[in-house]
């Protein structure tokens, strides 16, 4: 079996990840579970085979590089199956790697669960919307919908800046600029500040890690564009909490004002497994009202959670509304919408 027929199978059935590391048979993630094709198991000669062919299918690619420097990321495709990001490493001096498949077709968010209304914060003209969670958690998904509906809907120059891309968007209504950082571009802020020159309507911003890079992001979505992005944190609080406490002491008064008129929606999310052995979304939408905004900039972003529980609009949903409804209608068991839930006693009393 070579490196081909491997990714043409994984396409087929498709799983997200193939594994090909040393002393297991090759690996295949499904609906966020790992099998194993066969039961061969590689030795450190079988793995340096298939890196190998895996270079040479990347155009060539200098296998020489990863071998010197035990880690390398790149990205290739296979005409009419896919694309793939590698991410190719040693471990216990055996060449691995772990290969992510990005598929040419869109995700259709009606399929996938995701709520129409976190489609339509894509139609706000100016701001921020914050899609976050932990990782694996389908955050990318999310956004590339969002993309995708303003790319079929509107007359707009959206830009991405994205580490790796992970979806393809072909230009519909609006011309789609999709930058590979360490590709494209040297990092994301660098990015970021040249994409605020590049005429844009809408910017995808793939990570908000640090200082430096929330700082433009606030600036590019208060000079009147449209910004997407995310970050690994769980609950609208939490994401308010931890873009304020990013700046210093003496800036945090400021942020929080600036951050109170600039945000438009946080929306929260975990991939929650189905009774039928598969995953589905379960989301947290927290879409900012006059009275959220007077939280922000009063510093009362602790209050912001009771806000959501106790509203019953579908603007504002909890994640354990969230998985209540998933529950009630047969989608997951009653013990993993316990399991996901925020407030576990609170949900107790509702199942």
């Amino acid at each position: 079996m070579n490196i081909q027929t491997i990714l043409e199978q994984a396409v087929s059935e498709n799983a997200s990840d193939v594994f090909i590391v040393a002393g297991l048979p090759v690996s295949v993630r499904k609906n966020g579970v790992i099998h194993q094709v066969n039961d061969e198991k590689l030795l450190p000669t079988d793995t340096e085979q298939f890196l190998r062919e895996i270079y040479e299918l990347a155009d060539h690619r200098d296998i020489h590089v990863f071998e010197k420097n035990g880690d390398d990321d790149f990205a290739f495709a296979l005409t009419g199956v896919s694309r793939f990001r590698v991410c190719a490493y040693k471990q216990r001096g055996a060449l691995s790697a772990v290969i992510r498949v990005i598929t040419f077709r869109l995700p259709d968010p009606g399929e996938l669960g995701i709520p129409e209304n976190i489609i339509q914060y894509g139609n706000s003209g100016s701001g921020m919307v914050l899609v976050t969670g932990p990782a694996g958690s389908g955050k990318s998904t999310t956004l590339a919908c969002i993309i995708d509906n303003i790319n079929q809907n509107r007359d707009a120059h959206i830009i991405t800046l994205e580490d790796p891309l992970e979806y393809l968007h072909r230009h519909g209504r609006s011309i789609v600029s999709q930058r590979e950082i360490n590709v494209d571009t040297e990092n994301y802020v660098v990015a970021l500040r040249a994409a605020l020159r590049q005429s844009p309507d809408v910017i995808l911003l793939g990570e908000m890690r640090d200082y430096e890079t929330i700082n433009v992001a606030m600036t590019a979505a208060e000079t009147g564009h449209l910004l997407l992005s995310t970050l690994h944190t769980i609950g609208a609080a939490n994401t308010i909490d931890r873009i304020i406490d990013v700046f210093p002491a003496n800036q945090q008064r400021q942020i929080s004002i600036q951050l109170s008129t600039v945000l438009n929606a946080v929306v929260s999310q975990q991939l929650v497994p189905t009774i039928d052995g598969k995953v589905v979304p379960a989301f947290e939408i927290m879409t900012v009202t006059p009275a959220i905004r007077n939280m922000i900039r009063d510093n009362k972003v602790h209050q912001i959670d009771g806000l959501i529980y106790s509203s019953a609009k579908e603007e504002m949903l909890s994640m354990d509304s969230s998985l209540l409804r998933l529950y009630k209608s047969g989608t997951i068991s009653r013990d993993t919408a316990l399991a996901y839930a925020s407030n576990p006693e609170m949900l107790t009393k509702k199942l």
